[in-house]
């Protein structure tokens, strides 16, 4: 199978940086893309950032300018650089793959990894 493990939240003031970081492992084939969400409590979770298929960049509106997502396709990983934190983001982040497993007829399906909690105090 497939796990996704997001390490990198914590505790930190407004203004201050984090480095989310979200690995994938298990019987990968290939992976088509990542993304980070994010979930605040009593609400659906949202797009963060992801990567579009024609190598593009999404980023949610609320995180354009201040988040930075990237990749590292040999570790099957990707990062989520936090900068300029507010209060406001507060929330449950997760690591969304779109994974192809070394399965028989195996097709592509997402996975998500169990999120990390990142605070920002005032």
């Amino acid at each position: 199978q497939v796990q996704l493990v997001e390490s990198g939240g914590g505790l930190v003031q407004a203004g201050g940086s984090l480095r989310l970081s979200c690995v994938a492992s298990g019987n990968i084939f290939s992976i088509s893309t990542m993304a980070w969400y994010r979930q605040f409590p009593g609400k659906q979770r949202e797009l963060v950032a992801d990567f579009q298929s024609y190598g593009g960049i999404t980023y949610g509106d609320s995180v354009k300018g201040r988040f930075t997502i990237s990749k590292d396709n040999a570790k099957n990983t990707t990062y989520l650089q936090m900068s300029s934190l507010k209060p406001e983001d507060t929330a449950v982040y997760y690591c969304l793959a779109d994974v192809m497993t070394t399965d028989r007829g195996s097709t592509f399906r997402y996975y998500w990894g169990q999120g990390t909690q990142v605070t920002v105090s005032s």
